[in-house]
């Protein structure tokens, strides 16, 4: 499911990666990519290829914040979100839902006109 999962998962990435940060308030990357597979069921595995880029446009536009923390000896990059980064995780999530009822009416069977 994964490879048709892309094309969906390109236009919804920032806000994935928002909405996690907004409930779990820091979070580093591998930690962001077992939460979506684990929270979808293995149904959409998100790559550090797809993710990587995303946590710097969203670091670069100002929505993130990032601390690095030595773990086991080794520097673990942890992503949090700014003021405006939690005002666009909303704005997003708001705007997602609404095209996903749109799309779930676009979906369902439409009831003929002429029947009855």
């Amino acid at each position: 499911m994964e490879a048709s999962n892309n094309e969906f998962l390109r236009g919804t990435l920032k806000t994935i990666v928002l909405k996690l940060l907004a409930e779990r308030g820091r979070m580093y990357g591998y930690e962001i990519t077992q939460s979506v597979k684990d929270r979808t069921n293995g149904e959409i595995m998100l790559t550090f290829g797809a993710l990587y880029p995303v946590l710097h446009k969203l670091e670069q536009e100002g929505f993130l914040l990032t601390e690095s923390v030595e773990v086991d000896g080794r520097l673990r990059k942890y992503y949090s979100l700014t003021p405006s980064g939690s005002a666009s995780a909303a704005q997003k999530v708001s705007e997602f839902e609404r095209f996903v009822e749109a799309m779930q009416s676009l979906l369902q069977p439409q009831q003929g006109l002429s029947m009855g």
